[in-house]
């Protein structure tokens, strides 16, 4: 996101679902709990859970369900992929104007009953897709009156752009819930409707003919019902220590390749993913990198600009498309979620794993910050003794520039906060506690506990 000020396509989107929640429930501390997933339970904390996090991952898990024309690979990395097709279709790229033939097959997920009835859900995915093949991730829902949503698509998404161009689906809603480009969200969220229960459904493509197919190695979504709040209480710090994670600012790439969302100035989400996947271990070769122009530094940046951007959105801050772009990486998955408090943060830091966090505020918000946004993303990589968030902000003029310390209780508020008044004074949207987590394909037993902890598995 750029410095200014200015609506971003999600919060323009989400302006009306904003509306609808306003005063609909008091404000909550940040300790209160946001985080969980099967078998992990917050009762012992005393409050109530505000967050489900559900993902299929193992081999027991892709048996499951119900297969047309796919079936489940075992291996050190279980997934799903193409047996045989069950069926032909043709699909119009609404961004090339290209229609073309695809075999499919399908996989539809178990009901998932959410242990916290949500207000929004967003799906994660993981997936290889070689060229030639691509997959849609569609999400259907049980209200709590017992009625059902239609099929939403939650993204039509291949690594590459060569065969269709990643993007999500606009205008989606039954006059009860909408999809806002990533997010299924209720349109009313204080009338107490709730979305109680959902499946995922799966459709893998390949060129007919050919025996290609995509493996998924993760689907899920994230649940969440975050009392609505203006202001977060800072929690109490308990950590300090920094890792060392790549710097690289999105502000040397303004005016680079103006296609992927206006060029640099607006990368902050795939300048903070890219910072995650190097210290991970991830790296693009030159032949990956032979696209961009040889005078611009960091072209990496530029790659995960490209393989992130959503065409229909026409920006690089789809929230799944990056934990999507994250996983293309050897050894890596990503996971979007939401959590509770800089405990959380703490919590995963101490474990070697750092965030990305989306946030949203006026410059005098934020100290030090220079710059206000109405959507932005950064990286968090460490708490100082005092317990003040050290945090690679991508909005930093060069590379030595990008390492910030925040104060504590400023940067909490303006990331769990889920409204906030912009700069015109009217009510925005907030993310609450929005979280991109990139870690291990196979963690490591510390790092697996930690995960745990907060509601990722």
């Amino acid at each position: 996101m750029s410095r200014a000020e200015l609506p971003s396509r999600r919060t323009l989107l989400a302006a009306a679902v904003v509306a609808t929640v306003a005063g609909s429930a008091a404000p909550a501390l940040a300790g209160t709990p946001t985080a969980g997933t099967t078998g992990t339970t917050d009762a012992r904390r005393g409050a109530a859970r505000t967050v489900d996090n559900r993902a299929w991952t193992s081999y027991a898990d892709w048996r499951g369900g119900t297969a047309e024309g796919t079936r489940a690979v075992a291996g050190s990395r279980p997934g799903l992929v193409i047996a045989r097709a069950a069926g032909t279709t043709d699909y119009t790229d609404p961004h090339t104007g290209r229609t073309s033939a695809w075999e499919y097959a399908r996989w539809t997920s178990p009901v998932h009953r959410l242990e916290v009835p949500a207000t929004e859900v967003i799906a994660s995915w993981n997936a290889h897709t070689p060229v030639g093949t691509w997959l849609q991730i569609e999400l259907k829902g049980t209200y709590s009156d017992g009625t059902d949503t239609p099929w939403y698509v939650m993204g039509r998404w291949a690594a590459g752009d060569q065969d269709i161009r990643r993007t999500s689906v606009d205008d989606q809603g039954d006059g009860r819930s909408s999809v806002w480009t990533d997010t299924f969200a209720l349109d009313d969220a204080a009338s107490g409707l709730r979305l109680v229960s959902y499946r995922l459904r799966l459709t893998l493509h390949r060129r007919p003919g050919t025996r290609l197919t995509p493996t998924v190695w993760r689907a899920g979504a994230m649940g969440s019902d975050v009392p609505d709040r203006f202001t977060v209480p800072a929690s109490t710090p308990r950590l300090a220590r920094e890792l060392i994670v790549p710097r690289y600012s999105q502000e040397i790439h303004k005016g680079q390749y103006p296609e992927y969302d206006n060029g640099g100035e607006a990368w902050c989400s795939p300048t903070s993913s890219q910072m995650i996947i190097e210290y991970w271990g991830g790296r693009l070769t030159e032949e990956q990198l032979s696209w961009v122009d040889p005078s611009y530094a960091d072209p990496q940046i530029c790659h995960a600009a490209r393989y992130t951007y959503d065409y229909q959105y026409a920006g690089c801050g789809n929230w799944p498309f990056n934990a999507a772009y994250a996983a293309t990486f050897a050894g890596l998955q990503g996971v979007v979620t939401r959590l509770r408090s800089l405990t959380d943060l703490e919590t995963l830091i101490a474990a070697g794993i750092p965030a990305i966090t989306s946030q949203s505020f006026l410059a005098e918000e934020l100290t030090g910050a220079g710059y206000g946004t109405s959507g932005h993303l950064m990286t968090v990589i460490g708490f100082t003794d005092d317990g003040d968030v050290i945090a690679n902000d991508p909005a930093s003029d060069d590379n030595e520039a990008v390492r910030r310390v925040y104060r504590r209780c400023e940067w909490e508020n303006i990331w769990l906060r889920t409204k906030r008044y912009n700069a015109s004074g009217k009510v925005a949207s907030g993310t609450g506690g929005v979280c991109y987590l990139y870690f291990p394909a196979h963690p490591t037993p510390r790092q697996r506990k930690a995960l745990a902890a907060v509601g990722v598995r």
